[in-house]
């Protein structure tokens, strides 16, 4: 018999960026860098501090609506996803899909998913919790559950979250939670 010709791991991967199929940026398909996971993990293990501080940097973000508005938010879009992407990147591996979950899936991002799972774990996890597609990756949503445990609002990660838009994919969440709010609050402002 001919020696059979060993194919390494994915060997599509190549094929489907070709045909334009969806791969998100920086993700290898077959390791993703073992930095990522440390400051992820990091994140996980102080999704009660995180949390506090997304909430105070929430409040601070409504009360410069009025600058947003006057600017025009089409116009702070692109600065603002600039520092965004830079830090939700850095701490979260995140992957800019518009609308972030990191509050409810205790400080772990669940677009890291290699399958990109919105709602929790696929069959797959490994019995040392780590995932089925990426062996030496911990699964995103143990490392969920574990950090929503922490979290003052760790019951958020039982809801539901909708499917991903992908027209939002690459635009900043932190604009879009606050023109809502802004938005809420003036309705709540009317009807009083």
């Amino acid at each position: 018999m001919a020696d059979a010709v060993q194919k390494p791991g994915n060997a599509a991967a190549g094929a489907k960026a070709a045909s334009g199929a969806y791969t998100p940026s920086g993700v290898s398909p077959n390791r993703r860098a073992r930095r990522k996971y440390t400051v992820r993990l990091w994140a996980v293990r102080n999704s009660r501090f995180l949390e506090w501080f997304y909430h105070r940097f929430a409040d601070t973000f409504l009360l410069l609506h009025p600058l947003w508005k006057s600017i025009g938010y089409e116009r702070v879009e692109r600065p603002i996803t600039f520092v965004e992407r830079n830090v939700k990147g850095f701490l979260f591996d995140c992957r800019m899909c518009g609308q972030c979950a990191l509050s409810s899936t205790g400080m772990s991002c669940p677009m890291n998913c290699p399958k990109q799972l919105r709602n929790g774990p696929c069959g797959g996890v490994r019995a040392n919790g780590n995932c089925e597609v990426e062996p030496d990756m911990p699964c995103v949503w143990v490392q969920a559950w574990n950090g929503s445990r922490n979290m003052v609002g760790g019951d958020a990660i039982l809801k539901v979250q909708k499917p991903v838009n992908q027209s939002l994919r690459e635009t900043s969440s932190w604009l879009r939670v606050t023109a809502e709010a802004a938005a809420a609050r003036e309705a709540a402002k009317k009807e009083a």
